[in-house]
């Protein structure tokens, strides 16, 4: 033990060193959330912790926490890899141990970078110089990219510079204890007033910081200048794929990230894709299986997932309606813009790209599992075809029969992929309660995903901007049923989807495009009248039409599309064509309690303002009323001279002074049961006190003599005999202290 604390004292100003870049640090895991997948991102945080503790508690040699923390990274690895469902260790221990390493690459590199960025950081930023040349370092390149790209890192700046301020506050000390070890020793008696004063010098700065008023900027920054001007387009895409302004409104589009939905946008009616075709359908992308509690994972595997489609060949079909009938529908796609898509889109499941116009551009890869066509083309100039033709095969619902299959029928005998039951850790248990509650009166899955569906359609409602002030809980999905109550659908299908899971249903989620509008002449239009209008036509979609939805794994009647975003309807193919929904019982919600909240004001990049603006008034009276209170406890004694000198009408002597304190530490005396009588001298008392707790003379004598130099000697008292009364009856403070604990 002795060795620890030996440990810790002496390691001090190194371990808070530590801290503060990995305050630092976590700035840019935060800023890395759009790039890494979660496991990458999670896997160099928790590594990153990880050394940090080591590094502060353990009292070896470095070698010794070096092996350690290496150990500590490839468990922290191998534990998140199964956790994400990266892989699954089977077979035996060899087996299991080259599934690892196999695995191992690139995430070993992410957080062997971290570790060698932590401990090379902390060795070589040992001075008060380095420490503001890194540190600046840092707040320029985030200020760099705030300018330069669509992340906005207000929050970053401020977390940077309040690690830089502390970090050089530990240099500040460092430097005192080798300089002065008498005085830090002194200092360390009494740690409460450095924390104190750094609290309230810290707070102050922050305080004014974020009560600073916004205005518009005198300089435009370079990003949103060259927006402006003729070199850069009045809309760019941000890193989630969709459109924005220059002003940050977010407008509609095929999503190209998804670990972060919410938030509002505006509808773009910018033409995509026109699409000949028979039926109206969905225009299917891409799905996703892996939910982080903010947003989907990009969960596509590796190129061994992935096989390469030649023009005119048959798709494997692993993935569609494995019993029941199909109906062949044939897409004929013309693109009206040049932008380019990770995928090339059609009617689920596509079984054939007939045609194809500039293949050369690009390679076709088919993803079986997900029913995906995947376009890979050059990144440095990327094309996507002009036009292509492909086939699908519609899978037709048996609805009668599905509808009385229970859970037995459908999924005991059939092997369901885990990953489409996945649950994040901490998803909160009301929403699995909810679901239950919902379906309670189903007895087959299918009923259940009926009742889950027209709750959700019948029970919020549908808005392009969602009022976000609302949000109390961090999981998106539970936000959206219990706190905003309103959005668009991604917040419908991502709960349908999660809400299924929770009752043991497999389900994915799933983005493209909503069908779009058909064209017709007037002459078509008289034809058609009263007659189906699922005939031939042409579809415009255009990015207002993105879309996502679910689809509900029904065992060996594969996956079925199901749509629980109001005002959309879903062009499912069924025998019982007139079949009417499972309508979902009334349901009572649990009453939330109210959480009064200010409404947020909301920033480019982010889903609100740091703090509200009534926040930042209150915030800012309560530190300047608490720092008021402490600076009259810190000048107390000035504060009771200056009210005694203000009834004197004057300013009063050093002698005046000695007699002010010596009437506080007899207040002290009375407090502790030792009384002054009326008729008594204060010689004559203090002379019976020591009699009764002789102990207390040697702290006694001091003050009675500078009181009786005050009162009676014509010599004046000098300023520092004054101020040695303060130090004296502290000293007696803490002997009363102790002699009442001795009688106790």
């Amino acid at each position: 033990m002795r060795t620890w604390i030996s440990y810790m004292r002496n390691s001090l100003f190194y371990s808070l060193s530590l801290l503060w870049i990995w305050i630092i640090g976590i700035q840019w895991i935060s800023f890395m959330d759009y790039t890494w997948y979660t496991e990458t991102k999670t896997i160099v945080l928790i590594s990153g912790t990880a050394i940090i503790i080591v590094e502060m508690l353990l009292p070896v040699k470095r070698a010794y926490r070096l092996i350690l923390e290496g150990a500590a990274i490839l468990y922290i690895i191998h534990k998140e890899l199964v956790k994400y469902w990266v892989y699954i260790p089977s077979g035996t221990m060899a087996n299991r141990i080259q599934q690892y390493i196999e695995h191992l690459s690139p995430y070993v590199w992410f957080a062997a970078g971290a570790w060698i960025l932590i401990l090379i950081s902390a060795v070589l930023v040992s001075t008060k110089r380095r420490i503001i040349v890194f540190s600046g370092l840092h707040v320029i390149a985030f200020c760099v990219l705030d300018s330069f790209t669509t992340t906005y890192l207000w929050s970053e700046v401020a977390w940077t510079v309040f690690a830089s301020m502390g970090w050089l506050v530990t240099e500040h000390f460092r430097r005192f204890q080798a300089r002065f070890p008498a005085g830090w020793r002194h200092l360390r008696k009494v740690p409460l007033k450095i924390f104190t004063h750094a609290a309230v010098l810290f707070s102050i700065i922050f305080i004014a910081g974020v009560s600073m008023p916004s205005v518009p900027p005198t300089l435009t920054d370079p990003y949103t200048a060259w927006a402006g001007t003729s070199g850069g387009s009045s809309k760019s895409e941000d890193v989630s794929g969709v459109l924005t302004d220059t002003k940050m409104k977010t407008t509609s589009g095929y999503s190209r990230n998804d670990n972060n939905l919410g938030g509002g946008f505006n509808f773009d009616y910018t033409p995509v894709m026109s699409i000949i075709t028979d039926k109206r359908s969905y225009w299917r992308g891409e799905t996703r299986k892996d939910y982080s509690g903010s947003g989907w994972s990009d969960d596509s595997g590796g190129e061994g997932d992935y096989e390469n489609v030649n023009v005119g060949s048959v798709l494997p079909n692993t993935d569609a309606s494995r019993s029941g009938e199909t109906e062949t529908l044939e897409q004929q796609v013309t693109m009206l813009n040049d932008s380019v898509y990770p995928v090339l889109f059609g009617a689920y499941h596509v079984s054939q790209v007939k045609q194809m116009e500039d293949t050369d551009d690009g390679t076709i890869l088919w993803e079986s599992d997900q029913s995906a066509l995947h376009w890979n083309t050059d990144t440095k100039q990327p094309r996507y075809p002009k036009s292509y033709t492909v086939i699908s095969e519609i899978p037709v619902v048996p609805e009668d029969e599905i509808r009385g299959k229970t859970f037995k029928d459908l999924y005991n005998g059939d092997k369901v992929d885990k990953a489409y039951l996945q649950i994040p850790r901490g998803f909160p248990d009301r929403t699995r309660k909810l679901a239950e509650r919902v379906t309670s009166t189903a007895d087959t899955p299918y009923e259940k995903i009926g009742m889950l569906q027209n709750y959700l359609i019948n029970n919020f409602k549908y808005t392009n901007q969602p009022d976000l002030s609302k949000k109390t809980s961090d999981d998106f999905v539970d936000s959206f049923l219990f706190d905003i109550k309103e959005g668009y659908c991604d917040y419908f299908s991502t709960s349908l989807v999660m809400m299924a899971r929770s009752l043991d249903i497999p389900a994915r989620w799933v983005k493209g495009y909503a069908p779009g509008q058909q064209q017709m002449s007037a002459d078509a239009v008289m034809e058609r009248q009263g007659r189906d209008q699922s005939e031939p036509g042409v579809y415009t979609v255009t990015n207002a039409d993105a879309h996502s939805w679910a689809e509900v794994y029904f065992g060996e009647y594969g996956w079925v599309p199901v749509e629980a975003t109001p005002g959309f309807n879903m062009p499912l193919l069924t025998h019982q064509e007139d079949s009417k929904p499972v309508t979902a019982p009334e349901v009572e919600q649990e009453e939330e309690p109210e959480v009064q909240q200010e409404p947020t004001t909301a920033g480019a990049g982010g889903n609100g303002a740091f703090l509200t603006g009534t926040a930042v008034v209150w915030i800012t009276v309560l530190i300047i009323l608490l720092f008021a209170a402490y600076s009259i406890w810190v000048l107390r004694i000035r504060v009771r001279f200056f009210l005694v000198g203000f009834r004197k009408g004057g300013k009063i002597t050093e002698d005046q002074k000695v007699i002010v304190m010596t009437e506080r530490w007899l207040r002290k005396m009375k407090r502790k049961g030792m009384h002054r009588s009326s008729d008594e001298t204060l010689r004559e008392s203090v002379l019976r006190w020591e009699k009764e707790k002789p102990g207390l003379g040697p702290f006694l004598e001091p003050l009675l003599m500078l009181f009786e130099k005050a009162r009676y000697s014509p010599a004046s008292v000098a300023e520092a005999e004054w101020r040695s009364v303060y130090a004296h009856s502290r000293e007696l403070g803490t002997a009363l202290k102790k002699a009442g604990d001795r009688a106790a």
